[in-house]
């Protein structure tokens, strides 16, 4: 049966699921700066994908899916870890000091650093993909000129390091057989969950006094509406559209971050940190649209 079309040439199933992710992993950081008021970073990452992946596993397995291979379990213990453990935990550690509209333009650069994995790699990018790497960096000089870099070191460290390493695991990843589908999602889930809250325990976290109606609120939301909803509807974009919509996300999760941050959380942004936004965008922009 044909599908009906949006006003924009899209399937109206397609666009739903387009907005929704735009909105629910636009708004993720701002639910983490609130997570982040109760409890410790990597317990709160942990719980929240260890449940996850709890969740989506026996979901599957009721419908009949087929555990993975221990083989496929190994892959989603090393992607686990690069994508999920020190790609989110970084970004929940760095969350600590620096706003999360500012974090959110630190996160957006995962395709400038994907380029340059793909390059190392041995695929040579087009001329437009290199011009969007070169602004991207230009849009990280900004923010240190701005002062963002000096005044939060630490946390901009953990920033890059999540950019670095979810960029670098999902190069990666393309490259090996991992378990299909959602399953392969739910064991990243549970894997990284699992490590997450060790090194959590290892860094002596642990939760000191009854968290607020507002942090546990904002885990459940990053829970049902981050890891559940936002997976499932990131990996059906990935089967049903091109791989440049698909991950249009990048580019447009930052502005809607910001919006957020500004509106209900009273961040501010210096010019420097604006006109950064406009070359960390522009840059995916074009590293998005001119893979072959």
């Amino acid at each position: 049966m044909r599908q009906r079309r949006a006003g924009l040439g899209l399937p109206t199933p397609v666009l739903i699921t387009l907005i929704a992710i735009y909105i629910i992993w636009g708004s993720t950081y701002f639910a983490i700066r609130i997570g982040l008021e109760s409890f410790p970073p990597l317990l709160m990452g942990g719980m929240r994908f260890l449940a996850a992946g709890i969740i989506m596993l026996t979901a599957l397995r009721l419908r009949g899916k087929s555990l993975p291979t221990w083989r496929e379990w190994r892959w989603a213990v090393v992607f686990g870890f690069l994508i999920l453990g020190v790609g989110n935990g970084g970004l929940i550690l760095g969350e600590q000091t620096v706003a999360s509209g500012t974090a959110a333009l630190i996160i957006a650069t995962v395709p400038l650093w994907a380029s340059i994995w793909i390059t190392l790699r041995g695929k040579r990018p087009t001329g437009r993909e290199w011009f969007g790497v070169a602004l991207g960096f230009v849009g990280i000089l900004l923010l240190n000129l701005g002062g963002e870099f000096s005044a939060n070191p630490v946390g901009f460290a953990f920033l890059l390091l999540s950019a670095v390493s979810w960029s670098y695991g999902s190069v990666w990843k393309r490259e090996v057989r991992t378990a299909p589908g959602l399953m392969g999602s739910s064991a990243e889930l549970l894997c990284a969950g699992v490590l997450m809250i060790l090194a959590g325990l290892l860094r002596g976290e642990q939760i000191t006094h009854t968290p607020s109606l507002e942090s546990v609120l904002a885990l459940l939301y990053l829970l049902v509406f981050g890891a559940l909803i936002g997976y499932s509807s990131y990996s059906y974009l990935l089967r049903t559209v091109s791989p440049a919509l698909a991950t249009s996300y990048a580019y447009v999760n930052p502005v809607i971050a910001v919006l957020i941050g500004v509106l209900l959380g009273g961040e501010t942004l210096g010019h420097y940190s604006l006109l950064a936004m406009v070359f960390i965008v522009g840059g995916v922009v074009l590293i998005l649209t001119g893979r072959k």
